[in-house]
């Protein structure tokens, strides 16, 4: 049976823990043995290696260099990592290590929480099979990204709230490899409610067990 680890903390506001009772559920859905602690003091620990994948669900906070090393290590040595919004793609602003590892850092939300669209430019890959465009209502998130990565679904940012990204197109899910590891992102999920949109619980779900070895 794969092996999976939750680990969730940091920024309340983004429902961690709610976050990481929805994830548990659809891994073991999926067939997955999945252990849920609320430190990064696990990323220490050398066992993760043996591990199937990792969800950091984590926004802010800070790792030690042992945590970041041991952590980052066991991705490029084959261990899938994968999440969603803030609780992957905004924790640990201090890790550029862990930043490589994921492929983006968020660091903006122009208007907070507004209407938006999602656009799938892979319709062709299995985790957005059968997924069309989109609306959304939630953070849209402005990153810094990596331009290796394999992106899936766009957004394109009106104007609106900071004039001078008009038109900007930006990725909101994708998927890497670092090293041996496969490593998969959605930017979507700022609150635990939008497990409830079918796409987002979708295209999370497919993106988790893609990234599991």
């Amino acid at each position: 049976m794969r092996q999976a680890l939750i680990v969730w903390g940091g920024w309340e506001g983004h429902e961690p823990e709610a976050g990481a009772r929805v994830v548990k559920a659809m891994l073991e859905e999926e067939g997955f043995d999945v252990r849920v602690e609320n430190t990064t003091a696990v990323f220490a620990d050398p066992a993760i290696a043996e591990l199937s994948l990792i969800v950091p669900i984590y926004t802010m906070s800070k790792l030690t260099k042992v945590e970041e090393a041991n952590l980052t290590k066991a991705v490029e040595n084959g261990v899938g990592l994968g999440g969603y919004h803030g609780g992957m793609g905004d924790a640990f602003r201090e890790s550029p290590e862990y930043q490589f590892v994921c492929g983006g850092q968020w660091v903006a939300h122009p208007g907070n929480i507004i209407d938006y669209h999602v656009n799938v430019v892979r319709r062709d890959d299995p985790i957005m099979q059968g997924i069309g465009d989109f609306p959304y209502r939630s953070e849209q998130y402005y990153m810094h990204v990596d331009p290796s990565n394999e992106v899936l679904a766009t957004t394109t940012f009106s104007g609106e709230h900071a004039p001078w990204i008009d038109g900007v197109v930006m990725p909101v899910v994708w998927k890497r490899r670092h090293g041996k590891g496969r490593v998969f992102y959605s930017s979507l999920g700022h609150a635990a409610s939008e497990f409830q949109v079918p796409q987002m619980h979708t295209i999370l779900r497919r993106g988790l067990v893609w990234a599991a070895r």
